[in-house]
């Protein structure tokens, strides 16, 4: 027998919960499906767990910097790496009972656990079970690509989920891939007291960034010893007397690099490939993205795509700004739009990376006429204080409208200060309006506007 709903989601990762919620305040009888973890990856493998295990990586850090501060404390820094993840799983636990018990008391929602799978435009089944509605959302979120690289089914290896599971010290953790996720890894384990090797293809660590980023965060990496290896053209794996050798060149004579662990963090892929997205007619792009529009609908009417899986967006502040889009336009007659959106994202090794808005070299490809701003954190009199003056601040400007084209804050507080900057695009404002401002001393922000008032052109 069919159960009919007005909409079912499927899929309970940052957008699809409230998105739940709003519907059924709107009077909807609505379905939600969930195979395994409420909350999805940031809640249960992604950034709660991720930047829990940060921090204990930085308490460890701090303690044996005590020196530095005047702060003597006997004997070595020890890490209990039991009791470090016994702490991730206590503040993953009370986010994941918080979402699972927010969706199994929510009024007029009925929660499904189960793989769901279309059958048709309007229909989906789990565990034997056929629902029917008029509107369908995903919410079903990705997860860590591993490619086929030589020797990759011969050897164990984790990814940043498995790596979750961790309650060791691994003696030489070799990570493959030199972007966000595996730079975080890299800077956390070497801090728990690890030999850390990052092995990355591409010429610099985090292609995505400018030159001057990408060089800054591996000096930064390679001053808490994380030995870092780019240009790495032949990336191979085997074993190797118990432990797991790692090709990282193709040139003769280039030793392996031989860990004890090995990390693959070289991206992700949406979970599409067991949906039965055929059936319903859901067109995926070349990477098995589901394609929407700029509305997050697909091309199958009733049918919408929400976070990881549209790939408009790999974050959960973009996804759950997925379920603000839907909802605004499905009941607010507000017309939002994915394309209204800023980039905006953070590294979060320590000091953090804040990033906005157009690259250096976005800026240049782009032709527009420009101005350049940038500070190093040394001149900042916060990061002194702290001892933490490594990084910088960049931030270019348009040089005809004086609307702020993107940013970048590498140091100390650079993830929370670059949203200054970031409100300043959202209004539209000229950048006179942050150069003009008086803020608090001392602070990383009150050189905001420092930096503002010492533009040059972008050559």
């Amino acid at each position: 027998m069919t159960k009919k709903f007005d909409a079912i989601i499927i899929g309970t990762g940052q957008a699809g919960p409230s998105l739940a919620q709003r519907m059924t305040r709107e009077g909807m009888k609505t379905a939600i499906i969930e195979r395994k973890l409420f909350g999805g990856t940031c809640v249960n493998v992604g950034c709660i767990p991720t930047k829990a295990l940060v921090a204990s990586a930085r308490a460890a850090h701090m303690a044996r910097r005590g020196g530095d501060f005047g702060v003597n404390i006997e004997g070595p820094i020890a890490v209990d790496m039991k009791q470090v993840k016994a702490r991730k799983d206590a503040i993953v636990k009370q986010s994941n009972d918080g979402v699972t018990s927010w969706l199994k008391n929510m009024g007029n929602l009925t929660v499904f656990e189960g793989h769901g799978r279309m059958e048709s435009s309007n229909t989906v089944r789990v565990n034997g079970d056929l629902l029917e509605a008029e509107k369908i959302v995903f919410n079903v979120g990705g997860r860590a690509s591993v490619p086929n690289m030589p020797g990759i089914e011969d050897v164990d290896y984790m990814t940043n989920t498995s790596i979750m599971e961790v309650d060791f010290l691994p003696d030489h953790l070799i990570i493959v891939g030199g972007s966000y996720i595996g730079l975080e890894f890299a800077q956390m384990y070497r801090r728990f007291g690890s030999r850390v090797t990052v092995i990355e293809m591409a010429p610099r660590l985090i292609g995505r960034e400018d030159g001057d980023v990408s060089a800054a965060v591996q000096r930064i990496l390679r001053d808490d010893g994380i030995d870092v290896r780019v240009n790495a053209s032949c990336i191979g794996l085997a074993r190797r007397g118990g432990q797991v050798a790692v090709t990282a060149s193709c040139e003769p004579g280039d030793e392996d690099i031989v860990g004890s662990h090995v990390l693959m963090a070289v991206g992700r892929k949406p979970n599409t490939d067991d949906l039965g997205l055929e059936a319903a007619g859901v067109e995926t792009d070349a990477r098995g993205y589901i394609v929407v529009d700029d509305t997050l609908r697909t091309n199958v009417p009733g049918i919408w795509a929400m976070g990881d899986v549209n790939g408009r967006g790999a974050f959960t502040h973009t996804s759950y700004n997925d379920y603000e889009i839907l909802a605004a336009n499905m009941f607010d007659n507000d017309p939002r739009r994915v394309s209204d959106r800023i980039v905006n994202y953070g590294l979060f090794i320590d000091p953090p990376l804040g990033r906005v808005g157009m690259t250096e070299a976005q800026v240049r490809e782009s032709g527009r006429k420009a101005l350049v701003g940038k500070m190093l954190m040394a001149r900042v009199g916060r990061a002194r204080e702290r001892s933490e003056t490594q990084g910088f601040m960049k931030v270019l400007i348009d040089a005809e409208t004086k609307k702020i084209l993107g940013a970048a804050i590498l140091g100390i507080g650079g993830d929370e200060v670059i949203h200054s900057l970031l409100d300043a695009m959202y209004a539209g404002a000229p950048y006179t309006v942050i150069q003009r401002a008086v803020h608090i001393h001392p602070t990383v922000s009150e050189l905001v506007p420092t930096m503002l008032g010492d533009l040059r052109p972008l050559d």
